[in-house]
C-alpha cells in the first residue's frame, strides 16, 4: 500500500479474483454441492442464446470448478428439485431461489408499466388481453412462444405468434409466470405459483428499499472490491436506489470505502474480501462472465479492453466472433475465438492473440486449458488456425 492508495492496482485485482471463486483449486470431482456454492457465491450467472461454443450459462462453472457435468446445471435451473429460477438479474438470469423475493420489487414495478417502453405500451394497450393469456395458462398448463406460431398448414394458433409472446414476456417480466423448464434453448412458461416451491412463495416480500440493499451486499460479496457503479451493474439496480443502498451500507459499516489505484472513483470493499497472496488459475472466460461482464470494470482490472464483437461486422473485428480471454494467474494473457465443431468434433481456435501480461509459458498454460474445455464438450481434438500473434505458439505446445 502507499499514501495515496489504500489498495494498488494489484491487490484489488488479486481481491476481485478471490472473490469470483479464482483463489482455489479446481476440485478433482465436480459435485452438485461445488456447483450450488459457486452460484451462491455469485448471485448470478447470464443466460445467451449464442451457441458457436457453448452457451454462456455454462461457462462461468467451467471457468472455476473444470469439468462438472452440464447436465447438473440443467437440472438446478430446470429440474423438479431445482435450486435456480430464471428472472432479470444481470440481463436474463439464473439465480438462486433465496433471491425470488428480493426482485419482486422489480415485477412490480413492470406491473406498473415502468420496463422497456414497446413491452409497457403492450400492456397499456392490450391488458385484457394479456389476462386471457393468463388464464388460458392457468387452464391449460406449460406453454412455448412455438404454441403460438403459425401451424404448417398456415392456420392459426389460439392466439397469434407475436401478440402472445409479449403477453407471455410481460407476464414474466410482472412475476406471473416464470420458466417451468427448457427444450433445447425455448423456454416454456408456467404460472409461477405453480413452478417454485411453496416455501420461496410463502417468503414476505421485503420492501424496495430493504431488497435492494440486500442485493448490494450480495454485489459486494461477489465482487469483493467495487465502484458505486460496479456495484449497481451487477443487478442492474435504479441509479438513485444504488446510490442510497451504498451510502447506507458504508454507514452501517458492511462496506468500507476505498481509495483503489487505477479507479477514477470511490471503491466499496467488502469487509470480509480476502486478499491472496497468488492466484494460480487458468481459465477460459465467457465473453459474459461475471468477472468481466462490465467493461469498463474488467479494463480498471486487468488493463484489458474487452469488447463483444459479435454484432460487428466481420472484417471490423480485432479479435474474431467469439471470442474468450484467458486468465494466467491474476493476468489476461491471451484471447481466443472458438467454435465448437461439433459435426468433426473438433474445437476450433479461430484466431488466437497475446496480450502484453502474456509470459514464455502462456501457450502452453493456454493449450492445456484448451484440450480440457475440448475434452469437456466431447471434441477429439483442437486445431489452431494461423490467425493471430499467438497462433503458431499455442499450435506447437498443445498436447499431443
Amino acid at each position: 500500500m502507499t499514501s495515496k492508495f489504500d489498495l494498488s492496482a494489484k491487490q484489488a485485482r488479486r481481491i476481485a479474483l478471490a472473490a469470483q471463486g479464482f483463489a482455489e483449486a479446481r476440485p478433482t470431482s465436480a459435485s452438485r454441492r461445488h456447483f450450488v456454492e459457486l452460484v451462491d457465491r455469485l448471485g448470478v450467472i447470464q443466460l445467451d442464446s449464442v451457441n458457436v461454443l457453448v452457451r454462456t450459462h455454462y461457462l462461468p462453472a467451467f471457468s472455476r470448478l473444470g469439468a462438472y457435468p452440464q447436465a447438473l446445471l440443467e437440472r438446478e435451473a430446470w429440474g423438479k428439485k431445482r435450486s435456480l429460477f430464471e428472472y432479470w438479474g444481470h440481463e436474463a438470469s439464473l439465480m438462486p431461489l433465496t433471491l425470488q423475493p428480493l426482485l419482486r420489487w422489480r415485477m412490480a414495478r413492470a406491473e406498473a408499466g415502468e420496463l422497456w417502453g414497446g413491452l409497457a405500451r403492450f400492456a397499456k394497450e392490450r391488458g385484457d388481453y394479456i389476462k386471457t393469456v393468463l388464464a388460458e395458462i392457468e387452464k391449460r398448463g406449460p406453454v412455448t412462444g412455438g404454441d403460438f406460431a403459425v401451424g404448417p398448414r398456415g392456420s392459426s394458433g389460439w392466439w397469434s405468434w407475436s401478440e402472445g409472446k409479449r403477453a407471455l414476456e410481460w407476464l414474466f417480466w410482472a412475476g406471473y409466470v416464470t420458466t417451468a423448464t427448457r427444450r433445447g434453448f425455448e423456454r416454456v412458461y408456467d404460472l409461477t405459483q405453480r413452478t417454485l416451491p411453496e416455501g420461496i412463495l410463502r417468503v414476505p416480500t421485503p420492501s424496495e428499499a430493504d431488497a435492494q440493499r440486500e442485493l448490494v451486499r450480495i454485489a459486494a460479496r461477489a465482487m469483493g472490491v467495487a465502484t458505486e457503479a460496479d456495484l449497481r451493474d451487477y443487478f442492474r439496480l435504479p441509479l438513485a436506489g444504488a446510490r442510497e443502498r451504498v451510502r447506507e451500507l458504508v454507514e452501517a459499516g458492511e462496506l468500507l470505502q476505498v481509495k483503489v489505484e487505477g479507479f477514477q472513483k470511490p471503491g466499496y470493499l467488502h469487509p470480509e474480501a480476502q486478499t491472496p497472496r497468488r492466484i494460480g488459475a487458468r481459465a477460459l472466460l465467457s465473453p459474459f462472465d461475471n468477472l468481466i461482464w462490465f467493461r469498463d470494470r474488467a479494463e480498471r482490472l486487468f488493463g484489458v479492453k474487452v469488447r463483444l464483437e459479435i454484432y460487428t461486422p466481420a472484417h471490423k473485428r480485432t479479435h474474431g466472433y467469439y471470442v474468450l480471454p484467458f486468465l494466467e494467474g491474476d493476468t489476461i494473457t491471451a484471447r481466443v475465438d472458438l467454435k465448437a465443431d461439433r459435426k468433426e468434433k473438433v474445437l476450433r481456435v479461430q484466431a488466437a492473440h497475446a496480450e502484453p501480461g502474456a509470459g514464455p509459458d502462456t501457450p502452453a498454460a493456454l493449450g492445456a486449458e484448451l484440450s480440457r474445455m475440448a475434452e469437456w464438450l466431447g471434441m477429439e481434438g483442437v486445431a489452431v488456425a494461423k490467425r493471430g500473434d499467438l497462433a503458431g505458439a499455442l499450435e506447437a505446445a498443445l498436447p499431443r
